[in-house]
């Protein structure tokens, strides 16, 4: 069994590799979504739920067309445990690799990965800026408009969605619900 890194060193590998406030912040959301779901689906292990989310991108902005790929590489050279990297790796299924969700919280990264970015998106569209007066009909009306934040995969978190066995509107409605409890970040 290899390391598991503490949230703050997972915080300090990915602003090792990573720069870029969006991609910074991105990490974060990702992360504390995470700890929201595994408060109900794993309260053993938060913090591995939130280090997996925050090491998610950890190679996106370096070396986006080897994504998870390298992170693979990096994390594996780095010693770092299989069951972390498994998780990582499976959140690029289907897009960079061929390495499948299986477990619950990889299940929950595929599928928020894509869309916490689609309702940061929305968010920044409100006069508030915030998630915290958002509702989910709101998020499924921009999900619907393909030419709004296009670059959120709707078929991955339809995909998503679907390996959890969740409605897509449900699926929405408990991401939004994580991100209002972590509050803005």
């Amino acid at each position: 069994m290899g390391k598991i890194p503490t949230l703050e060193e997972a915080r300090a590998l990915l602003a090792q590799y990573n720069s870029e406030p969006f991609h910074l912040k991105h990490g974060e959301i990702v992360s504390g979504v995470l700890g929201v779901f595994a408060k109900e689906f794993d309260p053993d292990r938060v913090e591995f739920w939130q280090v997996a989310g925050m090491l998610h991108d950890l190679d996106f902005e370096q070396w986006p067309e080897e994504h998870c790929v390298k992170a693979q590489k990096m994390m594996t050279e780095m010693g770092l445990d299989e069951d972390l990297i498994h998780a990582v790796v499976s959140h690029g299924w289907g897009i960079t690799v061929d390495v499948e969700p299986v477990h619950q919280m990889e299940k929950i990264l595929f599928a928020a990965d894509e869309l916490t970015g689609l309702i940061g998106a929305c968010a920044l569209m409100r006069p508030s800026k915030s998630v915290m007066d958002m509702e989910p009909k709101s998020v499924k009306k921009k999900y619907k408009n393909l030419n709004f934040a296009a670059g959120c995969s709707r078929e991955v978190i339809g995909k998503g969605a679907e390996l959890l066995g969740w409605e897509l509107d449900e699926l929405i409605a408990r991401t939004l619900a994580a991100m209002q409890e972590i509050g803005d970040i």
